[in-house]
């Protein structure tokens, strides 16, 4: 049986300000599929050929992108909510004028205006949860990824469901659904403190100088040409109407979303970063390529593009994360940098494909896309090195010291210690408190390795407290324990978006102590994510040369091993 403990924390119990930007966060993450399923019935009722149509897309992601680069700019002198609020407040008027409008053109240039708002919002949301949610920042990634999925499987669905009636209704749909969210946001999120240091808006292009990064960027670029190619131009040979378009892209969102959350820090945990995306561009390659193949054949689009969403799922994930890992900038200008050239790739390619779709067939568009999906390898194999020496400096393949900064004394050579890793949590002191009494118990010493981490969710990231933030919680821990007369060392460790590396670094790490054991504590995300593979307690467990326990302040520690493992991911709080 496993050891009994106290009731996790739910991540969904949250403030009303988290629910109110997670809400918009769905209808943001709508917005492209909800467009979708009435592709068709605006080219008809319009009077508008495909490659106008698609300009619906290139509109709005062109902005988006340019608009990327200033956002943080934006941010960092009015403050994220207002920040927010703009983006909310320009969503839903340019929405609704959208669903005015009397021409395709006229669509055209309010999605430009919309593109506005969604960069405004997307940049801000993710920071603003993380600084309103309760129960500490695991709780605010798993409400995001939530709000994610939601939007991504949800969207196509509700826009077919609003174009059966007519076309003008996902439009109107997103306005008053964004507007109800701008009011909530307005009344429960707080105002929140602007940033210390302000951006500069050049930093995003300046940040391009980097080899790195703009690699990453460019590989970005060419998978989002083949990805909006797909998005802006299958619906027309799927011969279907705004209803069933709604159903199979609803399927396909929901691959997107379960590859993205579940299956591909899995991958990455198991075979790496640089081959699962190597194998998943070939994938998407071949994908593409049968769709170009049997165009003429709705049957066979249809079925591609559903299973399309399970390589465009992990490499949403890998992506962005690869991105903060090798980027030597700080990590929300990386992600406007990268953000730039990857939606200006989706830009880019809605209006390219209508021009060869005029010009050729309808096949031609798709092929191209193949051929960029494929292109991006060698651009990928170009930036290898410095991916894996990214890698190797988080998960083991070198010294760990860049990743792991000391606070305080260092333990004494010749002492094993008890290692204890927590976070920023509520229970992360009695953790602590726990480990010091295994260590007094061994007579062995305490290094407190606190687990600073980076959310990465899409093109995305936050930072959930400052290196000065984290050094001060350790601080607290020796403090505390100094007071109970428990002399202990301190670390911080520092965690970008890939879990299971953490877990890899630390375990290197105590085996350089010649620790006698590593203790965790239960995590407030919850067993089934905390035991998962692919997380860090269940990669430091695989990993360490030492004893890994789980400890309990109500209970004696567990030792984790590969079958108790299994059992706590499947347990439940009483």
């Amino acid at each position: 049986m496993s050891a009994p403990h106290p009731r996790t924390a739910s991540p969904f119990r949250q403030p009303k300000a988290v629910w109110a930007v997670a809400f918009a966060c769905v209808i943001s993450f709508m917005g492209i599929g909800l467009v979708d399923p009435i592709l068709p019935a605006l080219a008809t009722s319009l009077h508008a050929s495909p490659s106008q149509v698609s300009l619906l897309f290139s509109s709005y992601l062109i902005v988006t992108a340019v608009a990327m680069l200033i956002v943080g700019w934006v941010s960092s002198r009015i403050g994220a909510k207002r920040t927010l609020v703009a983006g909310l407040a320009i969503i839903v008027v340019f929405a609704a004028l959208a669903g005015t409008s009397g021409s395709i053109n006229g669509i055209v240039g309010f999605r430009a205006g919309w593109g506005l708002g969604n960069a405004l919002f997307i940049a801000t949301s993710l920071a603003v949860i993380v600084a309103s949610a309760s129960g500490g920042f695991a709780g605010a990634i798993i409400l995001y990824e939530t709000a994610l999925g939601l939007g991504i499987a949800v969207g196509p669905l509700l826009g077919g469901e609003l174009g059966a009636i007519s076309w003008r209704g996902p439009f109107f749909g997103v306005a008053v659904l964004m507007a109800i969210a701008l009011v909530a946001t307005l009344v429960f999120v707080p105002a929140l403190p602007k940033p210390e240091r302000r951006t500069s808006p050049l930093a995003p292009i300046t940040a391009l100088r980097h080899r790195g990064l703009l690699t990453m960027g460019i590989m970005a670029l060419l998978y989002n040409w083949g990805f909006f190619t797909m998005l802006g131009y299958a619906p027309y040979p799927m011969e279907l109407d705004a209803h069933q378009l709604g159903l199979v892209f609803t399927g396909w969102g929901l691959l997107v979303a379960a590859f993205s959350v579940f299956f591909a820090p899995r991958l990455q945990a198991r075979f790496g970063t640089a081959p699962v995306l190597y194998a998943n561009l070939v994938g998407l390659g071949a994908v593409m390529a049968v769709i170009a193949a049997g165009v003429d054949t709705p049957t066979v689009v249809i079925v591609a593009v559903v299973v399309s969403g399970i390589f465009i799922g992990v490499n949403n994930t890998l992506t962005t994360q690869a991105v903060m890992v090798v980027s030597p900038v700080e990590r929300p200008v990386a992600s406007s940098a990268y953000g730039f050239l990857r939606f200006i790739g989706g830009g880019l390619a809605p209006y390219v494909a209508g021009k060869l779709a005029d010009a050729t067939d309808l096949s031609v568009p798709f092929y191209l896309g193949a051929g960029t999906f494929l292109l991006a390898i060698p651009v990928l194999a170009s930036g290898h090195r410095l991916l894996r020496e990214a890698e190797s400096r988080l998960g083991g393949g070198e010294p760990v010291a860049p990743a792991l900064t000391p606070v305080g004394r260092r333990v004494a050579p010749g002492t094993g210690p008890v290692v204890v890793a927590v976070g920023n949590h509520e229970q992360a002191a009695a953790i602590v408190d726990a480990a010091a009494r295994l260590a007094r118990d061994t007579g062995s010493p305490l290094e407190v390795v606190h687990v600073q981490q980076t959310a990465v969710v899409e093109e995305q990231a936050a930072e959930t407290e400052t290196a000065e933030e984290a050094r001060a919680a350790v601080t607290a821990h020796l403090d505390r324990l100094a007071a109970q007369g428990f002399a202990a060392t301190g670390q911080v460790l520092d965690s970008v978006g890939d879990h299971a590396a953490a877990g890899r670094v630390l375990a290197r790490h105590a085996a350089e102590v010649h620790a006698r054991a590593v203790a965790v504590g239960r995590s407030p995300r919850g067993p089934l994510a905390q035991f998962a593979d692919g997380s860090l307690t269940t990669a430091l467990a695989h990993a360490a040369t030492c004893t890994v326990v789980l400890v309990d302040p109500a209970d004696a520690p567990l030792r984790l091993t590969a079958s108790t493992l299994v059992e706590l991911r499947g347990d439940t709080p009483a």
